[in-house]
């Protein structure tokens, strides 16, 4: 069985769809016609939405949602939320394509902490990281559906650590179960997670070592995190 291209069936998705790269009012007069389709973005962190809100928002009208109850510090969650907020800000600014609107989802770490129950002991990127993309998914579905979004996706997949694969499974089944489309992704590739850094370096965004949990955290202190190097994401 071949193994799907999540990447290609996206391309085929934005084909269809008029693309548009400056201010929504200088559209053609065929686009401005219609709306664009709505889609419900989840972020893990500025970073990584870099590239992906860069690349989608000259097809869709964008709602970052920031939904992130993995993050074991509140500081460490609202320094991660600020600079969402400021590279939307700059994105709006810049007319990257329409306008990026932001919501900030509810903090509450037990949320996390319920569906990790069971798992403490398995590594990094396995059975409990599968749970937590399932627990963000769910909130963006439903977040979408309360919003009369088109589609909803989440900028997991940008990361070489993280199971592209199992997200886009995640996402199919809870899309089938809510009736809310699920927009494929595997956003590394073409280049992406090389365009997040250079745009992270471009905009001067916090990057952080650790994907969030306390069970990740303890497990970044490999050479590269403790030498500060920029590349090493664990997001």
């Amino acid at each position: 069985m071949n193994k799907r291209n999540f990447s290609a069936e996206l391309e085929n998705i934005l084909m269809g769809l008029e693309r548009h790269v400056a201010d929504p009012t200088q559209a053609s007069e065929s686009a401005s016609s219609a709306s664009p389709p709505a889609l419900m973005l989840h972020s893990c962190c500025a970073p990584c939405s870099s590239y992906v809100m860069e690349y989608l928002a000259p097809y869709f009208s964008i709602t970052v949602l920031y939904y992130n109850p993995n993050i074991d510090e509140k500081a460490e969650y609202r320094k991660r939320a600020a600079e969402e907020k400021r590279l939307i800000d700059r994105y709006n600014e810049e007319k990257k394509g329409y306008p990026i609107t932001y919501v900030d989802g509810r903090y509450d770490p037990e949320e996390f902490y319920r569906v990790a129950a069971g798992y403490e002991d398995v590594p990094e990127g396995g059975a409990r990281c599968f749970r937590c993309y399932e627990l963000r998914l769910r909130e963006t579905a439903r977040m979408a559906a309360e919003r009369g979004s088109d589609y909803f996706c989440t900028t997991l997949s940008i990361s070489p650590l993280k199971n592209a694969e199992k997200i886009n499974e995640i996402g199919e089944r809870i899309a089938a179960e809510t009736g809310v489309k699920w927009l494929p992704s595997d956003f590394k590739k073409k280049d992406g997670y090389k365009r997040s850094i250079e745009l992270s370096k471009e905009y001067e965004l916090y990057r952080q070592n650790y994907c969030g949990c306390s069970f990740s955290k303890a497990s970044s202190s490999c050479a590269r995190c403790a030498s500060g190097d920029p590349s090493c994401i664990r997001v």
